[in-house]
């Protein structure tokens, strides 16, 4: 379904259907509307001391799957000229978790699934804003504190905890509101993703270091993440949200910030137009086989 959707996308735009201005309008409406009231909706069922417990684990987790990334970013890329070694170092350290990843763990992890994705955002967003525009530029500590205190889905997060603790709920029209916006994620996002594929043009994209950069970021990493987990033994749902968000291609904020600051942008565009693409192979397989091994996992606890 989402590769049909990514399909769709990549067609309308290619018709001329959906436009380049209409494309980051619709980026923003995801951003800053849907995903929110998709990640606020997923508090309103009600959340199990377990699942409040795992939250917390999953904080951890994703903590260290940041400081990780960040130092091996520093160790891989080191025979790669600067232009492009620092637009590795970025993808590698900041991936699409959130407007791609949110809606593939909700599709195979359901309503818990993405409310772990969702606190798997939180580590992500602060090195995104920190060590991560810092490969590029020196930003100062009060604006790189208000980019991440300001973000909307950080604000989703946070809202749908203290929903947790108010003694009163929401009525119901406002609810039904925002799960009906907030199931559109998947549609919406997969759109925008196809829509991004169709404009890069196909003959330019081959390359060793996009190959290279692709294979660590979509097959390594989760790798290492999920051989980590599973020998910490830790919650077979939390393991499966880590290892798909660890998954996920790389961050469209990577070619935006090589642009703008004067790194290899037009190397940026393909590195993300690969190991989107890729990932279009390499998710579902990832997503079959951790289904597979923790449903082993869950039915002989």
């Amino acid at each position: 379904m989402i590769f049909l959707t990514i399909a769709i996308g990549f067609f309308v735009t290619k018709k001329g259907i959906l436009s380049e201005k209409a494309r980051a309008d619709l980026t923003d409406i995801v951003l800053y509307v849907v995903l929110p009231c998709d990640i606020f909706s997923s508090f309103h069922k009600g959340i199990s001391t377990d699942v409040l417990r795992q939250c917390v684990t999953v904080l951890l987790v994703s903590t260290g799957m940041q400081v990780m990334y960040t130092v091996l970013s520093k160790l891989l890329y080191r025979r790669i000229r600067p232009e492009r070694s620092v637009v590795m170092q970025y993808g590698t350290i900041i991936s699409n978790s959130g407007f791609m990843g949110l809606p593939v763990i909700a599709s195979v992890f359901g309503e818990t699934g993405l409310l772990y994705g969702a606190v798997l955002l939180i580590p992500l967003r602060v090195f995104m804003w920190t060590a991560g525009l810092s490969l590029f530029t020196s930003t100062a500590t009060k604006d790189k504190i208000k980019m991440v205190v300001t973000h909307p889905c950080i604000w989703a997060v946070v809202l749908g905890f203290a929903y947790l603790l108010v003694p009163f709920e929401l009525p119901s029209f406002l609810t039904a509101t925002m799960s009906t916006v907030g199931s559109c994620t998947t549609t919406l996002s997969m759109l925008v993703v196809g829509s991004f594929l169709s404009g890069v043009d196909l003959k330019s994209v081959a390359g060793r270091d996009c190959f290279y950069y692709s294979g660590i970021r979509l097959i390594v990493l989760p790798a290492l993440v999920f051989s980590a987990l599973l020998l910490l033994r830790i919650d077979p749902m939390v393991i499966g949200v880590a290892t798909l968000s660890a998954a996920m291609p790389a961050a469209t904020a990577t070619a935006m910030l090589a642009a703008k600051y004067g790194r290899d942008a037009q190397f940026a565009s393909k590195m993300l137009f690969v190991s989107t693409a890729f990932s279009l192979v390499t998710l579902p397989l990832i997503a079959k086989l951790l289904t597979s091994v923790l449903d082993v996992t869950i039915a002989s606890a």
